[in-house]
């Protein structure tokens, strides 16, 4: 099964989240099939915090592709207004 999920990377103690589509077998770091955002809950100032391509997420959903609870949360978040 597809799901689309957090991929973790940064430094230590400054966590940084890729948002990735891939198959549920492989590791949380490892191979994906589609990068469709990122998630930087340590974003200061200008720095965007959550940024997703919400066209391919919606495409990944209508093809059958889950997401996880904490995806599912931050995709709930309202868009920032530009």
């Amino acid at each position: 099964m597809v799901t689309i999920r957090l991929a973790r990377g940064g430094a230590k103690k400054r966590p940084f989240y890729n948002i990735v589509v891939t198959d549920r077998r492989n590791k949380r770091d490892g191979r994906y099939i589609e990068r469709v955002g990122y998630f930087n809950p340590i974003a200061t100032g200008q720095a965007d915090r959550l940024v997703v391509d919400r066209e391919r997420v919606d495409y990944w959903l209508s093809k059958g592709a889950k997401a996880s609870e904490r995806v599912t949360s931050l995709l709930k978040t309202p868009a920032p207004a530009a």
